[in-house]
């Protein structure tokens, strides 16, 4: 297993954490700021990133950002603020969980775990391929594809994608999928789960496979290929 990287301004937040990620038997390293977690992250190989939003020079968005722009690392970004606009654009950015400060280290420990077992692939044991017209998505391989197109998720795109394919014609509320996908109990805001919708539909570009996501008003969403034909 590779390091856990660990991005934060604030010296105390940063040992708290590794503490209790090396109690679990994780490796961990630390950066200071963001310049310092790029240049960590371009060196190295990483499991997982959990950065802090808020610091000077380099902020925590921009690090999700530039990490997006050629990695599928999962991200866990922190944030002393609650308000909505921090987490849906951290979220916009790439990241795949957030926590508001002050936080659990139990929640933040199992929470890192939720996230490792699905960008190792450990989230579905059972080994399937699913096909709707051009769009194949191939658990063995990680990899979903329109066409001749592969297209690139994060870890936790693939699964919400996998997993609504899996159930096509089943409508599930943000907060099912939120226990299913993410794979734990989340106390945060489930309208998480649009966001991440979004993101998939933007990836998903054409207009056939996009409509596949069906947004079922007042209740949640739903895979199914069969109203686009």
């Amino acid at each position: 297993m590779d390091p856990i990287l660990i991005v934060d301004d604030e010296e105390k937040i940063r040992k708290l954490v590794r503490l209790y990620l090396e109690k679990e038997g994780f490796e961990v390293e630390e950066a200071e700021d963001g310049r310092v977690a790029l240049e960590k992250f371009r060196a190295g190989q990483f499991s997982l990133l959990i950065v802090d939003l808020m610091m000077p020079d380099i902020d925590g968005w921009r690090v999700c950002r530039d990490i997006r722009e050629s990695s599928a690392l999962p991200i866990i970004m922190l944030t002393a603020r609650g308000e909505e606009f921090d987490r849906v654009l951290g979220l916009e950015l790439g990241a795949d969980d957030y926590l508001v400060k002050p936080f659990s280290t139990k929640e933040l420990v199992a929470r890192v775990k939720a996230l490792l077992r699905r960008s190792t692939g450990q989230l579905h044991p059972v080994t399937t391929e699913i096909t709707a017209g051009k769009l194949c998505i191939d658990k063995e391989r990680h990899r979903v594809s329109i066409g001749d197109e592969v297209i690139n998720l994060t870890p936790l795109e693939f699964d919400l994608l996998y997993f609504l394919a899996k159930n096509r014609g089943r409508v599930f509320t943000r907060e099912q999928l939120m226990e299913t996908v993410w794979g734990y109990d989340f106390y945060g805001d489930a309208r998480t789960v649009d966001t991440h919708v979004k993101k998939l539909r933007e990836k998903l570009t054409p207009p056939d496979i996009k409509g596949m996501l069906v947004t079922v008003w007042g209740v949640g969403y739903k895979f199914d290929p069969d109203l686009v034909h």
